[in-house]
């Protein structure tokens, strides 16, 4: 499992020009699945990202997690971050899971990170074509891989 995420001061998804769904202060999250992702990644994955003091304390540190500052999570659903750029120009996304092994990843996912967060996760909708809009604060951006923890 892979996921972007991102401090921001909003965020939301639009899909066919209507905003389904918008958070304030938080962390987006862009997550993306394979074939081999279980539970114990779906299950990591979620505790590292409220874990991740990435919001700054009194003194300007960042040394606060998501739950601490009591920001929100916007998590969408996203293949492309498995994409492979090694032949020719056009990506190939065959490392990513498709959408009847991904759909049940994410929204087991989503449950997990919402019950690690203390209340609901926003989240896009899976498979639509979506505008993700954010105002990245910092900006503060990071790459997280469930088979690579660093």
């Amino acid at each position: 499992m892979r996921v972007v995420i991102q401090r921001v001061a909003q965020a939301s998804v639009a899909v066919d020009g209507k905003v389904c769904a918008k958070i304030e202060s938080g962390l987006l999250v862009l997550a993306g699945f394979e074939d081999a992702d279980s539970e114990a990644d779906l299950e990591w994955m979620a505790g590292k990202i409220v874990r991740t003091r990435v919001f700054a304390d009194d003194g300007g540190v960042m040394n606060r997690d998501v739950v601490a500052v009591g920001g929100e999570i916007l998590a969408v659903s996203q293949f492309t971050l498995y994409a492979s750029v090694r032949k020719g120009n056009r990506p190939s996304w065959s490392r990513a899971a498709r959408g009847e092994v991904s759909r049940p990843l994410f929204e087991r996912f989503v449950a997990k990170l919402s019950a690690a967060l203390g209340r609901p996760v926003a989240t896009g909708v899976f498979g639509a074509d979506m505008q993700v809009s954010l105002v990245n604060d910092g900006p503060v951006t990071l790459g997280i891989d469930s088979k690579q923890p660093e």
